[in-house]
């Protein structure tokens, strides 16, 4: 089976390594991006199997992020775990992979894997 591809979208730096490395100790293939823009850019260019998305991003935030992936035929069945430190952030939105700050390796890896096998696609926001 080849490995899974897991694109991480997260503009502290600190936490996308922290993510990165649990991540690719427990044997997935890892993209990175900082904001939204190259986020969009990389999923164009190489579709990932999960995508790991921070609301709060600088440069077109999460949100934007989801609803354009969410528009789009081709991407809108890729699970989307979304980050958040806020409970404001997905209050009465119907998300089912959520990720609230602040995150350890193990819940991090729970929840990848809880959403890759059934999780929440783009549109589930």
């Amino acid at each position: 089976m080849p490995q899974q591809r897991i694109l991480i979208v997260e503009d502290d730096t600190d936490l996308r390594r922290m993510f990165r490395t649990s991540l690719s100790m427990a044997g997935y293939a890892i993209s990175e991006a900082s904001d939204g823009i190259d986020a969009l850019h990389l999923i164009d260019s190489h579709p990932p199997d999960l995508v790991i998305l921070d609301l709060h991003l600088r440069v077109l935030d999460g949100l934007s992020v989801q609803q354009e992936l969410a528009a789009r035929a081709i991407t809108a069945s890729i699970p989307i775990v979304i980050v958040t430190g806020s409970e404001i952030a997905v209050e009465g939105k119907n998300v089912a992979c959520v990720l609230r700050k602040p995150v350890t390796p193990d819940r991090l890896l729970r929840t990848v894997q809880a959403c890759i096998t059934g999780g929440a696609p783009a549109s589930g926001i």
